[in-house]
C-alpha cells in the first residue's frame, strides 16, 4: 500500500506511527512508576509513622520515594512549623487554615505528577482512530478517481486499493485501543494512589493542628 501511496498517505502513516512510539513510551513509563507507587506508598507511610520526627522521617522518605508524593508534603509541615509567622495573608490566617492550605498545595502538586502524560494518552487515544480513517478515506478517494480515468471498472479494480486503504484504519485502532486500556488503567491507580495520599495528609494535618502554632 504504501509503495503505491502519495504523499498524504506517508504523511498519515507517519503521524500514527509517532503516536505509537509516544503512547507506548508513556504506558510504559507510567506503568511502572504506578506499579511501584502502589507496592511501596503503604509502607512508606508506615515507616514515617514510626520515625522520631517529623525532619527524620521527611529524610527517609525523600531516599525512598521513587516519585516524590509523600515527601513534599512532608517538607511543607516541616517549613510551617520552623517559619514563624509573617506580615502576608498567609501569616495572618489561622494554625489550622495554615496548615490546610500548605498541604492541600503540596497534594496538588503530587496529583499534577501522577497525571502528567495522561493528557496526552487520551488524545492519542481518542484522535489516532480519525487519523487512520482519514488516511483510508484519501486512499479511496484516490483509487476512485484512478480507476474511473481507465474507462471500465471492474470490481478488481475497485476491491484491491479499497482493501489496502482499510489498512489505515486498522492501523489507527492499532494506536487507539492500547493507549485507551492504559490510560483507564493508569486512572484507577491514580485514583487508589490519591486517596492513600489524601489519608496520608489528613493524618499528617491532625498531627500538626493539634500543636501551638
Amino acid at each position: 500500500m504504501l509503495s503505491n501511496a502519495d504523499l498524504v498517505i506517508w504523511l498519515t502513516a507517519a503521524v500514527l506511527l509517532v503516536m505509537s512510539v509516544i503512547s507506548w513510551t508513556l504506558i510504559i513509563a507510567k506503568g511502572r512508576a504506578a506499579h511501584r507507587l502502589r507496592q511501596q506508598i503503604a509502607g512508606h507511610a508506615a515507616d514515617f509513622w514510626q520515625s522520631p520526627s517529623l525532619e527524620e522521617g521527611g529524610r527517609q522518605l525523600q531516599s525512598l520515594e521513587v516519585l516524590p508524593v509523600m515527601s513534599p508534603m512532608v517538607t511543607a509541615a516541616i517549613e510551617l512549623q520552623q517559619h514563624a509567622k509573617t506580615a502576608t495573608l498567609d501569616g495572618a490566617s489561622g494554625w489550622e487554615d495554615r496548615v490546610t492550605r500548605h498541604l492541600r498545595s503540596a497534594l496538588h502538586a503530587a496529583t499534577a505528577r501522577l497525571e502528567s502524560g495522561l493528557v496526552m494518552l487520551a488524545s492519542i487515544g481518542a484522535t489516532s482512530p480519525f487519523v487512520g480513517l482519514f488516511g483510508t478515506v484519501w486512499s479511496i478517494y484516490q483509487a476512485l478517481i484512478s480507476i474511473s480515468g481507465s474507462g471500465q471498472i471492474m470490481i478488481e479494480q475497485v476491491a484491491g486499493p479499497v482493501g489496502e486503504a482499510l489498512i489505515m484504519t486498522a492501523f489507527g485502532l492499532f494506536v487507539a485501543i492500547p493507549a485507551v486500556l492504559a490510560y483507564n488503567a493508569l486512572t484507577r491507580s491514580n485514583r487508589i494512589v490519591l486517596a492513600e495520599l489524601d489519608a496520608f495528609a489528613n493524618d499528617l494535618r491532625a498531627l500538626l493542628v493539634n500543636r501551638t502554632d
